[in-house]
């Protein structure tokens, strides 16, 4: 399976498959305000994402539309108006204004660990139905040798504890565990150019 570059088009699709994947995701709803809008609150989180993902990172998708993956890369992101609108919106509509200061304080202890170049692997997503069929893993095939292409490192993060052979079976090394109201792994693999 080789991975194809999403167009803004996809958009909808890609962030209802998002949507529908995380929605138990521990990390996602320690983000989330917990009411009977929670649903539509990780659907704009999912929305900010692929827009972020679209000015500063790359969007793949699976050849039949059933698997995606957001990376962000960070070296690149710059301060723009578009940028700040969107942050001010998921922190109304999604956050919340008292819970954005305990967001800020997670996303600056996970960022101090990172080095100044890397691909940031921020979301992968598989439609629910289709899970456990290998194109997760298939998807993570992908990024590591995009990573390996560029020489650049692969990070990411995940609360999702079933989660950690997969990585591990790919060569991802926990470098940090970050303890919130659940515990955050943080992994990143190296390119094979320079383990080897």
């Amino acid at each position: 399976m080789i991975m194809i570059q999403a167009t803004y088009k996809d958009k909808s699709l890609i962030v209802d498959i998002l949507t529908k994947s995380f929605d138990t995701n521990k990390s996602v709803n320690y983000v989330i305000i917990q009411d009977n809008k929670r649903e539509r609150r990780i659907h704009k989180l999912m929305d900010y994402s692929f827009e972020l993902c679209w000015m500063f990172g790359e969007i793949y998708l699976t050849p039949d539309k059933k698997g995606v993956v957001l990376i962000l890369l960070p070296h690149k992101k710059k301060t723009t108006l578009y940028g700040i609108w969107q942050d001010l919106t998921l922190a109304f509509c999604s956050v919340g204004i008292t819970r954005a200061f305990k967001v800020l304080d997670r996303e600056s202890k996970i960022k101090k660990y990172h080095p100044k170049e890397f691909m940031y692997l921020w979301y992968i997503g598989v439609i629910p139905q289709e899970q456990s069929k290998g194109i997760g893993s298939s998807l993570l095939q992908e990024i590591i040798n995009l990573g390996n292409q560029r020489n650049l490192p692969v990070y990411l993060e995940t609360s999702t504890e079933r989660n950690l052979p997969l990585y591990k079976r790919f060569n991802f090394k926990i470098y940090q565990e970050l303890i919130f109201d659940y515990t955050l792994y943080l992994f990143k693999k190296e390119p094979d150019s320079i383990v080897a």
